[in-house]
């Protein structure tokens, strides 16, 4: 964290707040990283009044004007892309190299969605009276209240800004506690490209301190989530208070079909570095693996060994192909749900412990599981987690009943070289987003997000500027 930084409220750093400060750790290590300031419920009701005031300056500025704040933000990530993702590294865990990924991808964000202010476009209807017509016009819903998880301290924070400011609306930030100090990082890029008072709010600490009062708040008129489902359920009951919109990128459990027709080391080459990137702690790696019977033990087999030969240890060491979970609290959770894999007949063929040597931070192996059946926690729940649940199938209409099965929705993957089952699968998988012979869902121009339990709303493309806008209707007669 840089010297001076903290809560950010009405164009200003607060080094301190009025709440208790709490220690940010390295997972890698344990060690404490800083100490962040946390915000007091007056300092949370000071940054709602600061929005309120900045929408009413930041919905009157020019799209243009807009635009060019947000790409001279884009620019100023840039010039600190490398102690950004030094910063990531440091309080997720995740390697260096994924880190400066995310935080390019979070530069994407603003790029996109200043481009996609210039094109907020109405529309003219003729009318049935004789003269008149009707206007359709789109304007910004007001004041935001973003909730953001760890595993992606970035780029959540910047699908959330950038649709908002594109669409003139000011916003008011709650990062997860774990890694504040890239949201910080991040809207102090905001600062130093001119954003207006008030527009841009960061505010850091307890539920009852920071939720509670964003969420009582008749001022903020949409909420954005990315987060559990259980917590989503629990912000949409108290947004219907106020009647507040929510977006919300809830959990998943993405199924990934390998049919009889794919190559299977090239879907290895892609399947073992998404599932174990970032450890596993991410919303749409593929979690269930049900592979056609006839390709199912090489698949295992090569899945194994890829995963035993990768490289763990600190993010920040060039050679590390997977670091540490978040914390403990997510360790435990992973030994659980292997536990009760095993304890339900499926066999580890790769990881199942802690790795030797690792006797600091929150390690776990690279794991993988064969013959798991469909009620094991490993396949009917979100393990987030490195762990890969591998089961096999025989025909398509199973593998789909299959793959449907669950409340959630987010993300589903299918590997084949056959066009048309392609097509099939795009029908017939119930989830937001599809990956065919590719995981490459994340994009600023794509819309993301899911169904069901997933979620509702999009991030990203031109949806997301749609989900901050009001419609207006005027009947103009001449």
């Amino acid at each position: 964290m840089r010297e001076g930084l903290g809560l950010f409220i009405d164009g200003a750093w607060r080094s301190t707040g009025g709440g208790s400060a709490f220690d940010v750790c390295d997972p890698a290590t344990g060690d404490v990283l800083f100490q962040s300031p946390a915000a007091s419920v007056a300092d949370t009701e000071d940054a709602i009044a600061a929005a309120g005031r900045g929408l009413a300056v930041w919905r009157a500025t020019p799209a243009w004007t807009r635009a060019d704040i947000m790409h001279a933000c884009a620019s100023a990530m840039e010039r600190r892309a490398d102690a950004a993702a030094r910063q990531m590294t440091l309080e997720s865990g995740k390697p260096l190299a994924q880190a400066k990924r995310e935080w390019a991808l979070s530069v994407d964000q603003f790029r996109w969605h200043a481009e996609e202010a210039r094109r907020i476009y109405g529309r003219i209807v003729e009318s049935r009276a004789p003269g008149g017509r009707f206007e359709v016009h789109h304007e910004p819903i007001g004041v935001v209240a973003a909730f953001t998880a760890w595993n992606f301290p970035a780029v959540l924070i910047a699908r959330k800004i950038a649709p908002a400011l594109a669409a003139g609306c000011s916003i008011i930030v709650r990062p997860s506690n774990e890694t504040p100090g890239v949201a910080m990082a991040l809207v102090d890029c905001l600062r130093e490209a001119g954003i207006p008072q008030g527009v841009v709010n960061l505010v850091i600490g307890p539920t009852e301190a920071t939720y509670a009062p964003l969420m009582a708040a008749r001022a903020v008129r949409k909420v954005s989530l990315t987060g559990s489902t259980a917590v989503g359920v629990q912000m949409l009951r108290d947004a219907a208070a106020t009647l507040k919109k929510a977006t919300m990128e809830l959990g998943g459990n993405a199924p990934c079909i390998v049919f009889a027709d794919s190559d299977v080391e090239k879907t290895l080459d892609l399947c073992v570095p998404t599932k174990f990137a970032n450890a596993g702690q991410v919303c749409v790696t593929p979690d269930r693996f049900y592979v056609h019977e006839s390709l199912h033990d090489a698949f295992v087999a090569g899945f194994a060994k890829r995963a035993g030969a990768l490289k763990l240890g600190h993010g920040l060491d060039e050679a590390t192909q997977m670091g540490p979970l978040i914390n403990q609290r997510r360790r435990d959770a992973i030994e659980s749900i292997v536990a009760d894999a095993t304890q339900r007949g499926a066999k580890i063929v790769a990881g199942g412990a802690r790795p030797s040597g690792f006797n600091k931070g929150w390690f776990y192996a690279p794991t993988v599981l064969a013959d798991v059946p469909d009620d094991a926690r490993a396949m009917a729940e979100e393990n987030f987690g490195p762990i890969a649940a591998v089961t096999r199938f025989s025909g398509d209409d199973e593998v789909y009943a299959r793959a449907n099965a669950g409340d959630f929705g987010l993300s589903a993957y299918v590997f084949t070289r056959d066009s048309k089952r392609i097509r099939d699968a795009v029908a017939r998988l119930e989830s937001g987003m599809v990956g065919a012979n590719s995981f490459a869902l994340a994009a600023a121009e794509a819309p993301f997000g899911g169904t069901r339990s997933s979620g509702m709303g999009r991030e990203g493309g031109s949806e997301a500027i749609l989900d901050h806008l009001s419609t207006k209707l005027a009947q103009v007669a001449l």
